[in-house]
């Protein structure tokens, strides 16, 4: 197993390959010791340190009663460890580090392959017991001599631990973030970014924010929970994987645009609302064929487009549009219907609905086909 020494090592060595004479450190988690110790041997090395939701030592002693029981700690590994980079196993795990994973089905395989290539399970529970055990770093914060940012978000524990950190480092301030995942990257990581440039730079970043007028689209599969347990893990993850083919293909068919995924469905923008009622027709035709039914809402309105990212609440009706749907139904607002004349689509009238936190009466339309 490597030791710290071996990390700090490895760290200017990357450094020293790229030319980088000294930097600002970004470091989370059971990263931050090692981010620490680099800082105190050298200090000619670090500008800057940023330490997010981590801490100088996690087990509990007689000088240090902010930390973590042994059954705590017993706790937390099993929870990281046990199921070791497999989705089959690896739920309970997920929810106590990465509340807003747990249920990104993508995304959990794509950390599970990370965490198989990272480790073995005997030694990634060998390194973590160590981590949670015997890791402490707490002679070295009075010889880190840089400013340093803190950050943490609600978890209670990481409060204190972050506060002995700021207590014993002596240019260092502390900040909290909304959010419970012990890694930024699975939760909102924007206030993260935000914070870390107003330290270094001085500037909070301004958000480049385009208002545009755009067809949102929800998918999901209908009862997909009882289609899981009917069909059994293996066979899901492969009907799961179809699904998503099927809707990606039908996307680049329409020249729709892929926002995010939802675990079992996707959310989609489309510069014409035609081709979005034709799209989500599509693909409940070729989800049947696999089986499975899904349903969409489709509505067209005013967005925020951020990054890659919708906002606003042409986004909410869309969602709400959708969750009227049921098995094969392509539900869309008056509004789309409305644009789309002309275009050779059929609809039904569905009446008028009241949409959750939506002012006002809906109506909704299905679309049959053309």
């Amino acid at each position: 197993m490597p030791t710290w020494e071996d990390w700090i090592e490895d760290l200017r060595c990357v450094m020293d390959a790229v030319g980088i004479g000294s930097a600002a450190i970004f470091a989370e988690a059971e990263a931050g010791a090692t981010a620490m110790l680099f800082a105190a041997t050298h200090p000619d090395r670090v500008q800057a340190l940023v330490l997010g939701n981590t801490a100088a030592r996690y087990a509990a002693s007689p000088d240090y009663p902010i930390g973590l029981s042994h059954a705590e700690i017993d706790l937390v590994v099993s929870g990281i460890t046990d199921g070791w980079g497999s989705t089959d196993k690896w739920t309970d795990g997920l929810r106590l580090a990465f509340p807003g994973l747990a249920a990104d089905e993508p995304d959990v395989r794509a950390l599970a392959r990370l965490c198989r290539a990272a480790a073995t399970p005997r030694l990634a529970r060998t390194l973590f017991t160590y981590v949670y055990d015997e890791l402490d770093v707490r002679d070295a914060l009075a010889l880190v001599q840089v400013p340093t940012l803190v950050i943490h978000n609600q978890a209670e524990h990481r409060s204190g631990f972050s506060r002995y950190l700021v207590e014993h480092i002596t240019d260092a301030r502390i900040v909290e973030v909304p959010g419970e995942d012990y890694l930024f990257f699975a939760g909102d990581h924007e206030p993260v970014i935000n914070e870390v440039a107003a330290f270094l730079t001085g500037e909070r970043p301004r958000a480049e924010i385009d208002r545009i007028l755009t067809t949102v689209l929800f998918t999901d599969i209908v009862d997909s929970t009882k289609v899981a347990t009917d069909v059994g893990d293996q066979r899901w993850r492969v009907i799961l994987d179809s699904h998503d083919r099927v809707v990606r293909d039908q996307l680049r068919r329409f020249r729709g645009e892929e926002v995010n995924t939802t675990g079992d469905g996707f959310v989609a923008r489309f510069d014409g609302p035609a081709r979005a009622v034709s799209c989500a027709l599509a693909i409940a035709q070729e989800a049947r064929e696999l089986g499975i039914e899904i349903r969409s809402g489709l509505h067209t309105g005013e967005c925020e487009l951020r990054s890659g990212e919708i906002a606003g609440l042409a986004v909410h009706i869309a969602a709400r549009v959708s969750s009227c749907a049921g098995a094969g139904d392509v539900f869309v607002s008056r509004t789309v219907a409305d644009l789309v004349v002309g275009s050779g689509l059929i609809f039904d009238d569905r009446g008028e609905h009241v949409l959750k936190d939506v002012p006002g009466e809906w109506r909704i339309l299905a679309a049959t086909g053309s």
